[in-house]
């Protein structure tokens, strides 16, 4: 039976586990991408969920899963923003860090089997839908037309731009990328990825959409592929907000009745909608 992305998978470990960085790939001016390897029990997260990482001394912050590898290690792209993502983002292979998780509910990648799937990213809300076009790849039959939409603020701000290369040259998917400025020399689109919508193939009556990205960016997304003929029981959204605990204990990533940790990030939009219009909220 499919599973419900409003089901979370079993709560991760609550005690920090170590993992030790292997790897580290810049991808922007302030976004690093860190391959972790478990030095004791690897966690295994799913496409969606999210782990606390522990950066010693600095604090615990909440990153997405970027990569659902099946050897274990963890994919983790990371913007600096604050003490704590600056410190994880400065670590080098060697460095040790404490991972709590995995958390939260899944893309629902079972309930788009044997319809279109279209993936919508803007700017780092890339990191989080990566591992979906990764099982798309890997599983190609499971699905009918694959779009993959993804816009930044400019060229520079691409994430994973060797791979979105690759991904552009497969025939199994239909990828199409937009920047919102770019310098001259650019050969691609330039305006927001709401253009997009319009020029992606897909039977909105069957389809499913998995976006993310800036709140204002997923709601404009949102109207669009409504004005496609999508319900808004067929469009999923992950949220980010200030999120702490990881379970739904200490109430900062609360939005109305929900709290993003313990019943999202990964949320139907058709729950979600009436409360991401609330200024306040």
């Amino acid at each position: 039976m499919p599973v419900s992305a409003t089901e979370a998978a079993p709560t991760g470990t609550l005690v920090p586990v170590p993992y030790r960085v292997v790897s580290k790939t810049r991808e922007t001016s302030d976004t690093w991408t860190l391959t972790l390897d478990a030095l004791t029990t690897a966690i295994r997260p799913e496409p969606g969920q999210f782990a606390m990482l522990c950066s010693p001394g600095k604090g615990e912050v909440p990153i997405s899963i970027s990569d659902t590898r099946g050897d274990g290690r963890l994919v983790h792209t990371i913007r600096a923003v604050g003490s704590a993502t600056e410190h994880l983002c400065a670590a080098e292979p060697g460095a040790a860090i404490g991972v709590r998780g995995p958390f939260g509910t899944r893309w629902p990648l079972a309930e788009a089997e044997g319809r279109d799937l279209l993936i919508v990213a803007g700017g780092i809300g890339l990191a989080p839908l990566r591992p979906t076009v990764h099982a798309a790849l890997a599983e190609r039959d499971r699905f009918a037309t694959v779009n993959v939409l993804v816009g930044a603020r400019s060229p520079a701000d691409l994430l994973y731009r060797d791979e979105l290369e690759g991904w552009r040259a497969n025939l199994d998917l239909e990828v199409d990328v937009t920047v919102d400025a770019a310098p001259s020399g650019w050969r691609g689109r330039v305006g927001l990825v709401t253009t997009l919508v319009p020029r992606a193939t897909f039977d909105p009556e069957r389809a499913v959409a998995l976006v993310c990205g800036p709140e204002v960016m997923m709601s404009f997304v949102a109207s669009a592929l409504v004005d496609r003929g999508f319900t808004t029981d067929r469009i999923w959204v992950s949220l980010e907000r200030n999120m702490r605990c990881g379970v739904g204990h200490c109430g900062h990533c609360q939005l109305g009745p929900k709290l993003i940790c313990r019943d999202g990030p990964v949320f139907r939009l058709a729950e979600v909608a009436p409360l991401m219009e609330v200024r306040e909220l």
